[in-house]
């Protein structure tokens, strides 16, 4: 039984151990938090600054919304649609939990000492202490009014709690409130966008991004304005129904209550009786030129029947108002001398100037960043084209220059690598060009028997080659200036052997081989010379070839500091995949074949000429003991094979006179014209052989 309860004792104990140590992990990961402070560079707070900035605008887009809940729906008289308002009030809570977020967030970033900021980018303060003081004597008042949410109050505590609430008071309350607290919330984004644009550089990473940025800003502008404009046609109708109904309650012959306004009041029997004989209707149709009261610019939203259309229809209807007159800067609107009308045209005009020049103008921009490059490669080809009529270049080279321009154009995009390269420190050099270079390196055959640290040391000085079909990449005879690495194309590799009579070699260079070999066994020299050594082969493009190429002073300078390349495994590899020495075997090949068969010949025409003159002697004797024994026909036969023996011996010995005359003449052309060599097969010279002295 104790053994029982021993057993239970412990695995109890175990899980109690397990519940602490998940309470102290909470409990550091609430105390890592609560002593945390984020640097304002950090991977975190720049993503929190692209969100928030989305939500800002999000917020904007939301707050005008509620100028679209008043709406005319019936005779004379307004209502508040409740359901767009719940919706509308959701919403807006949602991005008000996001600015309180954003305001805790900032409680907890540091910031850069304004006392630091003589070089560099500052030092960070870290203290919670300081930085909650800075954030409450700077920007804490603003993020405050652009988070309280001041227009749920209003709308659904402070106006129904008012006995005397009518509907064109709760609206004149409702925009009034929106309006002073859109502006804390607007200026909230240049100061967020200019930090984001410190931090990452850019606010869009792409010009289509930037584009369409700027496009929603101007769109947003135009929202705002369709808002306001239904907004204040509402009040404009509502103004000249209450101008109406004083002047019937003024004459005392038809009393006109302000509840008749309210939709509520439909359903009262006296409204039903005042609707049906009072004048405020016909009085108030903007549809009616006639009358006294003028609408001015807010007659479309009656003459169109906006105010009375469902939610959506309406939307894009004041969206497109507000488009319209912010492109044109309210040049087609048709204004009344009305004050509150004419400020607001005033300020439609200017507004629209303004917007449409920064934010049209800032995306066109970032559009015409797509085909800049386009429109200088353009500029460049017109004066190449114009410089080579002008210089009356033979039509075959000129297109060859354009094809060359084209597919430079085609590979690179107008982007200048080399300079991109140059700009970078070294270490982000090494790492970029042994990204691109190193495995396309390691598929040339003598490269890949080097190590890791020879080969950073080459990939990190390559550099481009872009050659189209028909370029002449080296000449036989011309100095080698740098060593070709193919990656993509075809090359043909030829040689004459300096210009020998009857000699001619070509082999066809693909991807993975190389060229210029003169070059590494140059630079591999102790005692190279200054002058560069002279190509013993034409090397041309089949093809359009992409390359890598080694200068010269970069291929001296890796064989001075690296040691590596002077080994016996890369002499042999080099010996190997190398086309010069490969040619000059094959040529050693086929002479050491020739002499083969040549003296393969002698031998055999030596034997059987031995073996002629031994066999001379016994076929006389024989001939002599035939004579007596054979008849008449015998004898003829015999006379016929001794005349056949004969003519063959003569033909021998005359092979042998002619070849020794033949030589004797060569000998004697030889000793007359010592320069002369047609008459003997060329010969192809060893290449020179790297220093592989030193292991």
């Amino acid at each position: 039984m104790n053994r029982i309860i021993s057993r239970s004792a412990s695995r109890f104990r175990h899980f109690r151990r397990l519940a602490t140590e998940t309470e102290d992990h909470h409990r550091a990961h609430h105390i890592l938090w609560r002593y945390q402070i984020l640097d304002p560079g950090s991977d975190i707070v720049t993503h929190w600054n692209h969100i928030f900035l989305l939500t800002c605008l999000l917020a904007l887009f939301i707050d005008p919304l509620y100028f679209y809940l008043p709406s005319v729906s019936g005779p004379a008289c307004l209502t508040t649609e409740t359901g767009l308002g719940i919706l509308v009030t959701l919403f807006r809570s949602v991005t008000d939990l996001f600015y309180l977020m954003h305001m805790i967030l900032k409680f907890r970033t540091a910031f850069v000492a304004p006392t630091s900021r003589v070089f560099g980018r500052g030092e960070l303060v870290m203290d919670a202490r300081e930085i909650a003081m800075r954030y409450l004597k700077s920007d804490f008042i603003v993020d405050l009014a652009a988070m309280l949410p001041i227009p749920q109050i209003v709308i659904w505590l402070v106006i129904p709690a008012t006995r005397n609430s009518r509907v064109d008071h709760a609206n004149n309350t409702l925009s009034l409130f929106v309006l002073i607290q859109y502006v804390p919330r607007l200026f909230l984004i240049f100061p967020l966008n200019q930090r984001i644009i410190k931090t990452t550089g850019v606010v869009a990473k792409t010009a289509w991004a930037g584009a369409a940025y700027n496009l929603l800003l101007y769109v947003l502008a135009s929202h705002v304005l369709g808002a306001v404009w239904y907004l204040s046609s509402i009040g404009r109708q509502f103004n000249c129904w209450k101008v109406e109904c004083a002047k019937e309650n003024a004459l005392g012959v038809l009393p006109c209550l302000p509840s008749y306004l309210d939709c509520n009041s439909l359903g009262r029997a006296e409204r039903q009786y005042w609707l049906n004989i009072t004048n405020v209707l016909a009085n108030c149709d903007a549809k009616n030129k006639d009358i006294s009261f003028k609408f001015g610019m807010f007659a479309d939203a009656f003459t169109n029947d906006v105010a009375s259309s469902r939610f959506i229809e309406k939307f894009l209807y004041c969206l497109w108002w507000g488009l319209r007159n912010l492109s044109s800067y309210g040049q087609t609107l048709e204004t009344t001398t009305f004050l509150g009308e004419t400020l607001f045209c005033i300020f439609l005009s200017i507004l629209g100037l303004v917007l449409f020049s920064f934010f049209i103008g800032n995306m066109q921009t970032y559009l015409q960043s797509n085909t800049i490059r386009l429109e200088e490669w353009r500029i460049k080809k017109r004066d190449t084209e114009e410089w080579m009529r002008h210089r009356q270049l033979p039509p075959a080279l000129q297109e060859r220059v354009l094809r060359f321009v084209q597919y430079k154009w085609l590979a690179t995009r107008g982007v200048n690598e080399e300079s991109i390269l140059l700009s970078l420190p070294l270490d982000l050099r090494r790492e970029i060009q042994r990204h691109l270079c190193l495995a396309l390196v390691r598929r040339v055959p003598f490269f890949s028997q080097m190590d890791d640290q020879l080969l950073d040391a080459i990939c990190e000085r390559l550099i481009s080659s872009l050659n189209t079909q028909g370029t002449y990449f080296v000449r036989e005879g011309d100095p080698v200036n740098e060593m070709l690495f193919i990656i993509r194309g075809q090359l043909e590799s030829s040689t004459t052997n300096g210009g020998r009579f009857g000699f001619f070699n070509s082999i066809t260079l693909r991807p993975g081989d190389f060229c210029g070999e003169e070059l590494l066994t140059w630079a591999l020299m102790h005692n190279s010379s200054v002058n560069l050594p002279s190509s013993t082969r034409t090397v041309r493009a089949l093809t359009e070839v992409e390359a890598f190429a080694l200068r010269a002073e970069d291929l001296k300078f890796v064989a001075s500091q690296f040691k590596h390349l002077h080994s016996k495994k890369l002499q042999h590899a080099f010996r190997y995949y190398s086309h010069q020495w490969r040619t000059w075997g094959a040529c050693f090949i086929q002479a050491a074949w020739r002499r083969y068969w040549k003296k393969k010949l002698v031998n055999y025409l030596n034997r059987e000429e031995s073996l002629y003159y031994m066999s001379v002697p016994d076929r006389e004797s024989n001939f002599d003991d035939d004579i007596a024994d054979r008849s008449f026909e015998g004898e003829r036969s015999s006379r016929n094979n001794e005349n056949n023996v004969k003519h063959l011996g003569a033909t021998i010995l005359a092979s042998k006179f002619a070849a020794n005359t033949r030589r004797g003449a060569n000998q004697k052309d030889l000793i007359g014209d010592p320069a002369s060599t047609s008459l003997k097969m060329p010969q192809l010279f060893k290449p020179d052989e790297p220093d592989f002295s030193v292991d």
